[in-house]
This record gives C-alpha cells, sequence and structure tokens, in this order.
C-alpha cells in the first residue's frame, strides 16, 4: 500500500475507526479534543460573561455599551499580534504536551485574577484578563494545529479537524450561553461566573494530563524573542508556499467574516431584535451550532480526503446568506424588550435565525477543508510556525474587522447594513482568492460533478500516494475523465491531454487553469510532442502526480484501446534522471454512454439529459506498480481486468 500516514500516526490506527466521532475514544485525540473544548468554552464564558455585564449591567462612561463588544474583542485578538511569532517557535522546538501543560497552568491563574475583576466589579482587572486570555490562546493555536497531523493521517485530517471545529463552537456555545446566563442572575451572577472559570480551567488542566507526548519537530531551533523581525520571518516562511499562505489568507477572511457576526450580536439582540440578554444568547447558539453542523459534514462530502472543493461552495453559501439576513432583520418594527419565549413567537424572528444558521453552516464548510490543506502541505519541522503566521494574520484581519465595523456603524451605517456590506464583500474576496488559488475552483468543479452530475464510487484510492511523484494511467471515455480522477485524488494532478480538447469553450479553460499539458502527435507538431514530455519530466521531478491517458484519444465505441507508446517515454525521461516513479492503473467505468462521451456517430455533448443527474460512473484503482517493470501491453492488460470487475 502506497498511501503515506502523516509521522506518528500508524496506518492501522488510520484505518481502525469509521468515521470521526470513533476518534473520541482514542488517546491519541480524545484528551487533546477535551482540553481544547474547556480551553474555548473558558475563554468564551469570560468574554461574554464580560461583555453583557458591560452592555446591560454596568454605565461605564469611557467604554459605551454600544463599543464594549468591539473594544473586548480586539484586545482578546491583540497578543495574536504581538506573540503568534514566538509562540510558533515554541511549539515547533519543544514537546507539545508540555506546552500544553504549562498553557493550561497560566490560564488557571488567569482565572484566579478574573475572579477577582468579577467579584469586584473592577472593568480595568477585567480588560488586562481579556488580554491575558488572549495571550493564553495564542501560545495553545500553533500547539494545536500542529499536534493534528503529528497524530492523524491525511484520511483523518478533515475529520479530525471537522470535530475539533465543531466541538471549539459547541464550546464557544456553551461558554456564552453559560455566560449570559449566570451574568444575568440577580446580585450573585459576577461572582458566580468568577467561580466559574476557576472551575473549567481547573477541569482542562486535569483533562490535558492524559494527552501524549508529541516529540518537538525542529528541537535544534534557536528561539528569536523578538516578535517583530520573528513576525516578518514567519510570514515570509509561509510565502514559501504559495498554496499554503494564500490559504492562510483564505481562513483569515472567514475570521473577519465571523468577528463582525460575533461582536456585534449583543447590540444587535438589544438594538435590532429588541430582545434581551437570553435572546443575544440565543444568536450565539444558533451561530454556534451551525458551524458546528457545517464542519461535521466536511467528512461525510470529502469522502474522508482533505477536499478544498467545499471551500467555493461554503463561500457561495456565506454570502447569499449574509445578504439575506440583512434583508431578513432591516424592517422589524420597534418594540419594548422582548424576552425569550416573546421573541420566538414572532415569524420574522425564525427567518433571522435561519439565516444565522445557514451562513454559519457554511463558514464551517470553508474553514475546515483550508486547515487540513495547510497541516498537510506544510512542511512539518516549522509547521507550527506556520500555524503562527495563520494567527498573526488571523488578528490582523479581526482587528480590521474591528476597527471597520466601528468605522461604518460611527458614519450611520446600521447593524444590518454592516452585515450587508460583509457579505458582499465576502463574494468580491472569495472570487480573488480563487483566482490566485485556481486549485479551489477546479477542485470544487470536480465535487459539483461527482456529487450531483454523476453519482461517483471510487474503489482503491488508498493506491493513490499522499506525496512522492507518481503516473497515474487510466482509459478515456469522455471530455470529463480529467475532472473525475481530479476529485478522486487528494493532491493536485497534472493531466497530459490531447492539445484538441484546448479549443472547447468551458473545458478548454478550465484544463488551461488546471495547468494539463497538451500534446500533439510527433507527426503533426514536433516541437509540442516534445515540450509536453518535457513538461511532464519536470512535473515528476518536482514529486508530483502526473496522469495519461494512454489510448491518446477518447474511446469511439466504448471498449478500451490499444495503448500507445508515450507512457514509456515519460518513464523513459524519469529513469535518465535516477528517478523511478511508480505507475498506477485506473479504470473509469460507467461513462459510456453518458453527455459527454463520444455515442453521437462519434460526437460527444449532443443530448444534455441522455442519461440524466446523478448517473452512477466510478473509479477502479489499482495497485501501483515500479515503472521499470511497466509496458504498454502489460498495463492495458492490467486497466482492463479492473475494467472487468477484478482487481489489478
Amino acid at each position: 500500500m502506497s498511501t503515506v500516514i502523516a509521522e506518528g500516526a500508524p496506518a492501522a490506527a488510520e484505518q481502525a475507526h469509521a468515521s470521526q466521532f470513533a476518534l473520541l475514544a482514542q488517546r491519541r485525540f480524545a484528551p487533546f479534543f477535551w482540553t481544547q473544548f474547556c480551553g474555548a468554552g473558558n475563554d468564551n464564558l469570560f468574554k461574554f460573561a464580560f461583555t453583557v455585564m458591560v452592555t446591560y449591567q454596568l454605565q461605564v462612561s469611557w467604554l459605551p455599551a454600544d463599543k464594549a463588544g468591539l473594544v473586548i474583542g480586539a484586545l482578546f485578538i491583540l497578543p495574536f499580534l504581538l506573540f503568534s511569532a514566538t509562540s510558533g517557535q515554541l511549539a515547533d522546538k519543544y514537546d507539545k504536551r508540555t506546552l500544553i501543560l504549562f498553557v493550561k497552568w497560566l490560564e488557571v491563574g488567569i482565572m484566579v485574577l478574573a475572579a477577582f475583576g468579577f467579584f469586584n466589579a473592577n472593568v480595568p482587572v477585567l480588560l488586562a484578563c481579556t488580554f491575558l486570555m488572549g495571550l493564553h490562546s495564542t501560545l495553545f493555536g500553533p500547539v494545536k494545529f500542529a499536534y493534528l497531523p503529528h497524530h492523524l493521517g491525511e484520511r483523518e485530517l478533515t475529520g479530525g479537524n471537522g470535530m475539533v471545529e465543531m466541538g471549539t463552537f459547541v464550546a464557544i456555545l456553551l461558554g456564552n450561553v453559560a455566560g449570559g446566563l449566570i451574568v444575568a442572575i440577580p446580585q450573585v451572577g459576577p461572582q458566580y461566573v468568577g467561580i466559574s472559570c476557576i472551575a473549567v480551567a481547573l477541569l482542562g488542566r486535569a483533562v490535558a494530563h492524559f494527552i501524549p507526548a508529541t516529540p518537538a519537530t525542529d528541537p535544534g531551533l534557536a528561539i528569536n524573542w523578538n516578535p517583530f523581525t520573528e513576525t516578518l520571518r514567519n510570514l515570509k516562511l509561509a510565502h514559501g508556499n504559495i498554496v499554503v499562505f494564500r490559504s492562510l489568507l483564505g481562513i483569515s477572511w472567514m475570521w473577519f467574516f465571523g468577528a463582525v457576526f460575533l461582536s456585534q450580536f449583543p447590540s444587535f439582540a438589544k438594538d435590532v431584535l429588541h430582545g434581551n440578554e437570553q435572546v443575544a444568547s440565543l444568536l450565539l447558539v444558533v451561530f454556534s451550532v451551525g458551524i458546528g453542523a457545517g464542519s461535521l459534514m466536511c467528512e461525510m462530502l470529502s469522502r474522508r480526503h482533505v477536499e478544498i472543493g467545499l471551500v467555493p461552495l461554503g463561500a457561495i453559501g456565506m454570502t447569499v446568506f449574509a445578504v439575506d439576513l440583512y434583508f431578513a432583520s432591516r424592517g422589524l418594527p420597534p418594540s419594548a424588550t422582548l424576552t425569550l419565549g416573546q421573541f420566538l413567537v414572532v415569524p420574522a424572528h425564525w427567518r433571522v435565525m435561519a439565516d444565522l444558521a445557514l451562513l454559519s453552516m457554511f463558514a464551517g464548510l470553508y474553514s475546515v477543508p483550508m486547515y487540513a490543506l495547510i497541516q498537510l502541505r506544510a512542511q512539518p519541522t516549522h509547521r507550527a510556525r506556520i500555524i503562527a503566521a495563520n494567527n498573526i494574520l488571523n488578528a490582523l484581519f479581526m482587528i480590521a474587522s474591528s476597527l471597520i465595523a466601528g468605522a461604518l456603524l460611527a458614519a450611520g451605517f446600521s447593524i444590518p447594513q454592516v452585515f450587508l456590506v460583509v457579505g458582499l464583500a465576502n463574494a468580491v474576496v472569495a472570487f480573488y482568492i480563487f483566482l490566485l488559488v485556481p486549485e479551489y475552483l477546479l477542485r470544487f468543479v470536480a465535487w459539483i460533478a461527482s456529487h450531483i452530475i454523476y453519482r461517483f464510487r471510487v474503489r482503491g484510492d488508498d493506491h493513490i500516494p499522499v506525496e512522492g511523484a507518481a503516473i497515474l494511467a487510466c482509459n478515456h471515455v469522455s471530455f470529463v475523465d480529467a475532472v473525475l480522477l481530479m476529485a478522486a485524488s487528494p493532491r493536485p494532478i497534472y493531466f497530459v491531454m490531447d492539445h484538441r480538447i484546448f479549443k472547447f469553450p468551458v473545458l478548454g479553460w478550465l484544463f488551461k487553469l488546471a495547468k494539463a499539458i497538451p500534446i500533439a502527435s510527433r507527426t503533426e507538431d514536433p516541437a509540442a510532442y516534445e515540450a509536453a514530455f518535457e513538461r511532464a519530466a519536470q512535473v515528476l521531478r518536482e514529486g508530483d502526480l502526473l496522469a495519461i491517458f494512454p489510448e491518446g484519444a477518447i474511446t469511439s465505441d466504448g471498449q478500451l484501446h490499444e495503448f500507445k507508446g508515450g507512457i514509456m517515454k515519460a518513464l523513459q525521461r524519469a529513469h535518465a534522471e535516477g528517478l523511478d516513479p511508480p505507475v498506477i492503473p485506473m479504470a473509469l467505468t460507467g461513462l459510456w454512454g453518458s453527455f459527454f462521451s463520444r455515442v453521437e456517430s462519434g460526437r460527444a455533448m449532443v443530448r444534455p439529459f441522455r442519461r440524466g443527474f446523478f448517473s452512477r460512473v466510478g473509479l477502479e484503482v489499482g495497485a501501483p506498480e515500479p515503472g521499470r517493470q511497466v509496458s504498454p501491453p502489460a498495463l492495458q492488460q492490467r486497466v482492463q481486468l479492473l475494467l472487468d470487475g477484478g482487481t489489478a
């Protein structure tokens, strides 16, 4: 088996469970999950209780109620900007369990100080604790995301990240609900909040004791304690992998988007929906449940691979429902302050909650694959520093979100109008990112093809390596064969394709975007023929996947045709450079007779609904074979065996 498992995660463990929920029964994941859960819950219990207290209970002249959420959010994020670079170095240099235990003890100390602030209604002390809890989260962030790929394999990363994302937002939900409800208890609410924060911090420390050791990835790293120079160095380090860096930008934009909504919920509930503290808590419940649901859906929709095709789908949903939230909330009539029960009996309020639930669900679909991609593609020796760069960018974007939202409100925008602006901006930013990183758009097209146009089943996809060079050899049935192979692979594929396919208006643009390699016959265009094989050799040198359709053309009768010698020429180039990439036979089934195959007198794409939507197609993947043992007749025989339902 050629599947490469992430360092520290044995193949047996990866195959030992059927779904992401089974990870909760394993020590490599469960104690870490619950430690993260307690930390996120405590952060938000503290922050939301403090925000509600300032918004509803205290009159602080220098901290207006309508700006309290923005100030507290910005203060919490500031340490991410200042200290992420240092925390990333620490996470690469030291055992991650040791760092987690230190961070949890720090949390206990901060919560003791916060309890003093709540008991005495001391706003400056609570603001200081807000900053310190931001520092606590800054230290934990790189450890958290560098821990997962050390203990989970490629097939588990999406599910594991989905579980962590779900757990984080459920913890946010419970923390916010608990914070809002406890602080509202007459007379003693703030004191109970302080006691609760200490209790949750102690619980998190107790659970962290069971996290397994996670050795340092770069123990010889010399710490640069200057946060400014190290921040620049981390950003340059992240920029070294352009797909990873632009994915960091995409995640940071998601936090910009989400921070605007989260920071405005208390004021939105009070001033727009005319609800009390419980209504503000309900909005957070709906938002958190949506994020959790979207995060958990990722594994199901991605077939347990890192499927970044879900990211454009998530971006579309975020914009659609953010815009609709504006229309749903702009015309609500003024009223006296509503209790939770009074709020729920108004039909118009259910549309508001549906919009919040759906936009947050799509935000979960947007973020989880991006996190998994970064963990998978970043170099293990400096993975934590890449995550630190992500946290730096997140902090910049979230602080910018506070400033921009504050400026819009000061300029006279209503809160629904702010939501509208952010929703429309999301469409522009997402489109720009997908143009910069076409892989997202390509995977989205592949996901649509394999989930909506066809019902696509893949067998043997564990034979497709998650790293290292390899040649994929597949039969050629239709004009969308390459799109379906994209959907089956956890990595980008570079296709060698007949140059004539690039003349088709949509498909040609799509394959150019995928950097497919056009090839012509030696007699038709000798220069293009040689250039194609030189480019193919470069793909293999760089350790990427190269796909070749050895028949040389789309079948005209549905049968497998003779394999040409092009694949041997690609292997000879590789062998001349000391490489021996494995060749992986593949067979597409069920495509003959579909819209994209040549069944109308040798023509394709004539009758759009010939077989309708959701027709069954499949891909059979055989075991890899060393390139030096390959011959066209033997390879053709193995592909034919896969077509006949055997194993090759």
